[in-house]
Formats: structure tokens, C-alpha cells, sequence
């Protein structure tokens, strides 16, 4: 952590907006002007006791008085983030949320530790004894998104927390707050969304070939997990319409196939395979269901090895690796794994797989999971 203070410069810029003189300011405090004149050149400081009544004739707090602002750098934040995801697969659950509230207060202008925090809680929250306990987890993120983004001069953190906020209001049935928000930001006509491309023209016609190569490969990757994202989303949206479904299924196979991404994204094809199969059940048609699962099965166990686990490029994707080296979690998974291996398992118990529970392809399936969760338990 890295503590900056500008007590100081403060008590400058603070006696100016209120118009004072260093003489009015002594008289106030109770010290002779020399002495304000040396605390505003750096050369004393003020004694403890009289700090409070600064703050107070200031109208600040003692922090903002001192100028304190605790900031963490990425490894203190993926340190911390890892040690909290692995508090909430083996401590209670309110135990863990204490923990993290105490870290928000500590680290209240660190915006990027705020934001994994908000991660975390959304990635955990459903862990919660009950639902009222859930909907007051959700109720903490928004408002911890809302500080952000009235707080945070950087304009990324501030989208991230506004995404975040968003999706916070959504787990607690806010839909039609987050279609006011949203609706009219992400209107797919906005010339602002040819961003990625502007931007690697730029970067081309200013000589720099290697970063305009780096961050192509970058906007594929992301369009690539948005489109099987999107794919997922919509198959759920079309649970009755098997035409609509097998038309997405076929397309998207096609692309998780040509670029890999059941090793390069397991989780993304996961989710995909698994929804697949959700929507053969509903028309009854348990062969495809289960050469579904099958699929699924065989992804989340590669998920599941432990190689597998953290974000990475491939041969193809072969500038990944150095950027997922920047980004805030780095390359660790958003859960701990022994928790992912806990929902795995409830993914079976699905009620539309109830009419499989005999059938010997879908126990072989249940066991080669049951196999790869063993060793997280």
C-alpha cells in the first residue's frame, strides 16, 4: 500500500476557497500566524489535538484534511481478491462479508481494489443464508458502484462501475432502472462503437504496427466470448422455438470449433454446451441432450485441471498473455475453484435432467465430472 499526504497544500488551498488570511486562521485555531505560515511550507506540522478542529472549521474530514488516500497496486489487489474468493469457499459467509466491508472502508479511494470487490460480490452473493441476506449484498454493490462513479475521475473505472451497478440492480429486479440506464448508451447505431477499429488505424498510421496487431488480436478475442455469451443468452430467450435453437446451436458450434475456445475459453463453451442441452430436453430429445452434455462434461473437466484453470492465449491468440498479465485480476479466475466445483455439481441436478437420471450415458458423464471435482474437495 502506498499512503500520500498533502496536509500542506491542503490547508493552502482550503484557507483560499474560504477566503481567509493565515492570520484569521491562527487567530481561529489559537497559534500565532508564524505557526500556519511553517505548516503551509512544509516546515512543522500541527499537533494531533488541533487536526480535528481544522477539519472542522475546514468543514472536511481529519483524511481529507490530511489528504490520506490508501491505494493498492495490482498485485495487492489479485493478493487480496485470491485470499477473499478462497475465504468464501472454507469461512462463513457473513464472516467473509465483515472482511470485505472492513477492506472498502480502509481502501475507500482505491476505485480498481472497489471494483474487484464488486466482483467479488456479485461472483458470491448467492451464497448468502437467504434472500433478504442476498438482496442486501446486491444493495451494498450498487451503492459502493454509485461512490465510484461519483468519486472516480478516470472515465473506464467509472463505465465499469456504472456496468456493474447495472447488473447489481438487475439480481434485485430492478429491469426496468437498468433499461433507462442502458438503453440509449448502448444503442448498436453509436459511432463510438467503431472505437477498436479507429484505433488500430491509428496506431498503424502512427508506426506503430505492433500495437495495432496486439490490440486487433485482443478485439477479436473479446467480440469472440461477447458473440458465445450472446449465444447463450439467446438460446434461453428461445427455450420453445427448437428451430431458432438448433440454427444457434449449429452457427456456434462453428465458431468454438474454428477458434478453439473449448480449451481457449472453457468456461464460455461450458455454459454454451450446457444450455444446448437444457434446450433438447425441453423438446424431448434426449440423444442430442446428452451428446450435449457429453460436450459439457468434457470442457469443464479441462476447466477443472488445474493447468486450465487461469485465463491464457494459444497459438493463435499469441499476444493474449501479456495483456490478461495487466488486467486487474491478472489471470486468476473470478471464484475459487472448490466453489466452482460445488456448482458444477448442482448443474446436474437440473429438474429437466431428472428424466436421465437412469440412463447409463448420462451417469458416465456424471461421473467423469464427479472424477475432475474430486480434487477440490
Amino acid at each position: 500500500m502506498t499512503t500520500t499526504l498533502k496536509l500542506s497544500e491542503n490547508i493552502v488551498n482550503l484557507r483560499r476557497e474560504k477566503k481567509i488570511t493565515q492570520e484569521d486562521l491562527a487567530d481561529f485555531i489559537g497559534v500565532t500566524k508564524a505557526a500556519v505560515s511553517k505548516w503551509e511550507t512544509g516546515q512543522s506540522l500541527p499537533d494531533i489535538l488541533i487536526l480535528p478542529q481544522l477539519a472542522a472549521y475546514f468543514d472536511v474530514t481529519v483524511d481529507e484534511l490530511l489528504g490520506y488516500e490508501a491505494q493498492l497496486n495490482r498485485e495487492q489487489i489479485q493478493k487480496l481478491y485470491a485470499g477473499l474468493a478462497e475465504d468464501y469457499a472454507r469461512l462463513p459467509f457473513e464472516e467473509v462479508m465483515e472482511k470485505t466491508e472492513g477492506l472498502v472502508h480502509r481502501y475507500y479511494s482505491c476505485y480498481p481494489f472497489l471494483l474487484q470487490i464488486c466482483t467479488l460480490w456479485l461472483n458470491h452473493f448467492m451464497l448468502a443464508k437467504d434472500q433478504e441476506q442476498q438482496q442486501e449484498v446486491l444493495g451494498k454493490g450498487a451503492k459502493l458502484c454509485g461512490h465510484v462513479m461519483q468519486n472516480c475521475r478516470e472515465i473506464a473505472i467509472c463505465n465499469d462501475a456504472m456496468t456493474f451497478k447495472a447488473l447489481f440492480d438487475l439480481q434485485m429486479g430492478k429491469a426496468s432502472e437498468v433499461v433507462e440506464q442502458l438503453e440509449g448508451m448502448t444503442d448498436p447505431s453509436h459511432i463510438w462503437r467503431q472505437t477498436d477499429s479507429v484505433l488500430a488505424q491509428a496506431y498503424l498510421a502512427a508506426g506503430e504496427g505492433e500495437k495495432a496487431c496486439s490490440y486487433t488480436q485482443i478485439s477479436i478475442y473479446m467480440h469472440l466470448l461477447f458473440l458465445v455469451g450472446a449465444s447463450t443468452q439467446y438460446l434461453g430467450m428461445n427455450m420453445k422455438h427448437l428451430g431458432i435453437c438448433e440454427q444457434t446451436i449449429r452457427r456456434t458450434e462453428g465458431i468454438l470449433c474454428l477458434y478453439n475456445l473449448d480449451t481457449l475459453h472453457p468456461n464460455s463453451a461450458a455454459q454454451f454446451y450446457y444450455q444446448a442441452a437444457l434446450v433438447y430436453m425441453t423438446h424431448g430429445k434426449k440423444e442430442k441432450a446428452l451428446e450435449k452434455l457429453g460436450q459439457y462434461a468434457q470442457v469443464v473437466c479441462f476447466l477443472l485441471e488445474e493447468d486450465h484453470v487461469c485465463l491464457h492465449g494459444d497459438a493463435y491468440f499469441d499476444r493474449l498473455d501479456e495483456w490478461i498479465g495487466k488486467l486487474e485480476l491478472g489471470a486468476m479466475p473470478p471464484r475459487n475453484m472448490a466453489l466452482v466445483a460445488k456448482s458444477v455439481i448442482q448443474t446436474l441436478r437440473h429438474p429437466l435432467f431428472g428424466g436421465l437420471l437412469d440412463d447409463e450415458e448420462f451417469q458416465r458423464i456424471c461421473k467423469s465430472i464427479e472424477k475432475g471435482v474430486k480434487r477440490y474437495e
